[in-house]
């Protein structure tokens, strides 16, 4: 996608008529979703699973997305987002109010994020125009390239296609062309991530895991985890009453490393997803424990013939 600064994305929520050319001045631009597009599941899901993966990042400092349009055009929570994924503190001012001042430390987000993507301004199919005028196509385009340089195992739908309508105005009157652009890539069967019993878990029995959520705030976690692996955890180390999620993903990332010391983690876990009360990370954090000293406690007894 072309980034003209007389391309605007219009927000279509509705059933929206094209511009006519009263509207669109000789040599103007404009191009917008296709209802459809909008209504599309995948298209709809691929929204859900960002904004999730975004609010869950961005946990620590109480930051919320609750529109990728409304809520990323300013620069402000990708300032959040991208030193976060990047670790790396970004010479920009935090709180900007002025439209001047909004675009300038957005420009200075895209060029960081585009130098650690290894991609040429030309190239990005986003800029600070398109992204500031609440280009939706453009931001997810951006959030997608984020998610699979910093975030790899994110589950993103795969081969999302959007309809987008181009409109210009020349001389003869206004000119309409649709054209398809690809937001997520089309995956062969051998590229799909492989599904454990945790997947087939909550597929088949979804009510039968509320019961681990009360593991969010990392104390009966670690507790656990002491317990069972032979650790004294002082009390100076983690929360025993959490009060915040900041202190909760204390307890949760503690509890994580320590799991990883003793390479028992054997499918990767992010501490958000337990603090946000994510059953599947949570079953599994447990059942590698399980694993390890319910097969120790099989090595301790008698053979008794034939096991089932």
């Amino acid at each position: 996608m072309e980034s003209e600064p007389l391309y605007n994305l219009l927000q279509l929520p509705k059933e929206v008529d094209p511009p006519t050319e009263e509207e669109l001045p000789r040599g103007g631009k404009k191009k917008y979703l296709s209802p459809s597009s909008r209504r599309d599941p995948k298209f709809e899901e691929l929204q859900k699973v960002l904004m999730e993966w975004i609010n869950a990042t961005l946990l620590p400092e109480h930051i919320v997305v609750r529109s990728l349009e409304e809520d990323m055009f300013d620069g402000l929570i990708l300032h959040h987002l991208f030193q976060k994924l990047a670790a790396l503190k970004l010479e920009v001012e935090e709180i900007s109010l002025t439209s001047a001042s909004q675009r300038r430390k957005l420009g200075v987000v895209l060029e960081a994020a585009n130098q650690s993507l290894q991609v040429e301004e030309q190239q990005a199919k986003w800029s600070v125009e398109a992204i500031f005028n609440k280009d939706l196509l453009a931001t997810l385009h951006l959030l997608v390239a984020l998610a699979k340089r910093f975030q790899p195992d994110l589950p993103l739908p795969d081969n999302v296609q959007v309809e987008v309508i181009h409109i210009e105005s020349t001389r003869t009157g206004l000119k309409s062309d649709k054209l398809v652009e690809q937001l997520t890539e089309r995956r062969s069967h051998k590229d799909q991530p492989s599904q454990d019993a945790f997947d087939e878990l909550f597929k088949l029995a979804p009510e039968k895991v509320h019961a681990v959520k009360e593991f969010a705030d990392g104390v009966i976690l670690l507790l656990l985890i002491g317990q069972l692996e032979g650790f004294f955890l002082h009390l100076k180390e983690f929360y025993l009453t959490p009060s915040s999620p900041t202190e909760m993903l204390h307890n949760v990332t503690l509890a994580l490393e320590l799991l990883k010391d003793e390479g028992l983690l054997s499918y990767p876990v992010n501490p958000e997803d337990i603090v946000n009360k994510d059953a599947k990370s949570t079953l599994r954090i447990l059942y590698s424990l399980f694993q390890k000293h319910a097969l120790r406690a099989e090595g301790n007894r008698a053979p008794y013939g034939t096991p089932n």
